[in-house]
């Protein structure tokens, strides 16, 4: 059942049978989905889903609920308790990014309770879901999967695109004054401290993303340091991948050197129809219901964040 339109089927009739109330049913069909694919891999099933996509009319109003900041980890510590951490954990991702601080936090936190981790991505995991991912010991992609740049975002706009337009102001201003006039009104939006803030934030990402591949992904490889230090140089430099919006395809990720498992892998049918049937059950949850976070577990421990929409919008 991992099609839209067979998971919208068997919702219409668990709400048209009157089992169960409308919400309920999509909480329904997509706990059910989650325990299908934990009896498909054996492993812990958590799913972090942001609902960036079907809610794009909240992003000013809420923008900061869609993405990875501190609260998070009260869903995490919610989720985790319980579980058996030896069977390892598939976390499904789903997000925009978000802060860099909460992000170093939430790793570090998986990192503490599960010695292997699997970053599953469905259809998109950007910025610091890319970050999340690259703390991994493997990432899971399908065909339709994507990943994202790493360079970290000042004020919604990329820390290495500031530094490089300061740079090529000083450069320009050296060689001509002259130019001082039309370079003043760009520098000019930037508060003074904006650089520094942008250099700490841009060697902080790449070092812990660094220090997670070496630790994690590239363990007990020869040349680790040398593997992650590429990886990070694909990533994290703003000058290769020309935007933070830029999607990163499996093959992509493959060829930069990332642990990569493919979704259309040979003999992989059942675990490729049990995560897209998760990854659907949970896009109807954020397209039709108020949910815009959700945290959960294989075992129906679920912490969802919602936002009440007046009636008519």
């Amino acid at each position: 059942m991992g099609n839209w339109h067979d998971l919208n089927a068997q919702i219409r009739t668990y709400i048209q049978q009157g089992q169960i109330l409308q919400h309920a049913a999509f909480d329904q069909v997509r706990r059910e989905a989650l325990i299908k694919l934990h009896e498909v891999t054996g492993r812990n099933t958590i799913i972090y889903y942001s609902g960036w996509l079907q809610k794009m009319d909240l992003q000013r109003s809420h923008g900061r609920d869609f993405s990875i900041h501190d609260g998070d980890k009260n869903g995490f510590m919610a989720v985790i308790h319980r579980l058996d951490r030896s069977k390892g954990l598939d976390l499904l991702l789903h997000t925009p990014g978000g802060d860099l601080a909460a992000t170093e936090s939430l790793v570090d936190y998986l990192h503490a309770k599960f010695a292997d981790i699997r970053v599953v991505v469905p259809q998109i995991a950007m910025s610091a879901g890319t970050m999340i991912a690259c703390a991994a010991n493997r990432i899971l992609m399908g065909d339709q999967s994507s990943l994202g740049p790493i360079d970290p975002q000042i004020g919604g706009l990329p820390a290495h695109g500031i530094l490089e337009e300061f740079e090529q102001a000083a450069k320009e201003i050296a060689q001509d004054p002259s130019r001082i006039p039309l370079w003043q009104p760009i520098i000019a939006k930037y508060t003074p401290s904006l650089i520094g803030e942008c250099m700490k934030a841009t060697h902080m990402s790449q070092e812990i993303v660094a220090t997670w591949l070496e630790n994690r992904m590239f363990q007990g490889q020869r040349g680790a340091k040398s593997k992650a230090k590429k990886v990070v140089e694909e990533l994290g430099d703003h000058a290769i991948t020309k935007s933070h919006a830029r999607h990163i395809s499996k093959a992509k990720a493959q060829a930069i050197g990332l642990v990569i498992e493919s979704l259309e892998a040979k003999g992989a049918d059942d675990l490729q129809e049990a995560v897209l049937t998760v990854h659907h059950a949970c896009v109807h949850t954020l397209s039709s219901t108020p949910a815009l976070k959700i945290i959960e577990n294989h075992m129906g421990s679920a912490f969802i964040e919602q936002v009440m929409v007046p009636s008519g919008n």
